[in-house]
């Protein structure tokens, strides 16, 4: 939004709005703008939830799959958990058959990979941004 329509939401005038704005992005807190992308209208309009474990421990098999995941642009978010399962993922894809092609193809067969819950999305109740 621009700065003029901000400042009239939280009851300023540009000018002091604008410093304030600034001043959060010289100290970190406001770290960068994004663009949302509306997935559906490029070709993506199933949006599947998947857990991930692994099965092994050590450090550079972890890296490899990291890697390799987070390179495919199928996945939108990719996460590391504390606890079981290991990792989160939200991919997004045209269909189902696109996913099972993604999952088959992709996901398993990742050295490390030891098991994979899919979670088809059934609606957006609230998403950022």
């Amino acid at each position: 939004m621009s700065n003029v329509e901000l400042a009239r939401r939280v009851g300023l005038t540009p000018p002091p709005c604008l410093r304030r704005v600034k001043r959060l992005e010289e100290l970190g807190i406001i770290s960068g703008y994004r663009a949302t992308v509306n997935h559906e209208l490029l070709g993506g309009g199933l949006e599947v939830i998947v857990s991930i474990e692994v099965g092994v421990s050590d450090l550079k098999t972890l890296e490899e799959l990291e890697k390799t995941i987070a390179a495919y642009p199928e996945v939108v978010e990719f996460r590391r958990l504390f606890a079981t399962p290991d990792y989160h993922l939200r991919v997004v894809v045209a269909d189902y058959a696109a996913y099972e092609a993604f999952q088959t193809g992709k996901i398993i067969g990742i050295p490390g990979v030891a098991r994979v819950i899919s979670q088809p999305t059934m609606k957006k109740i609230k998403v950022l941004g």
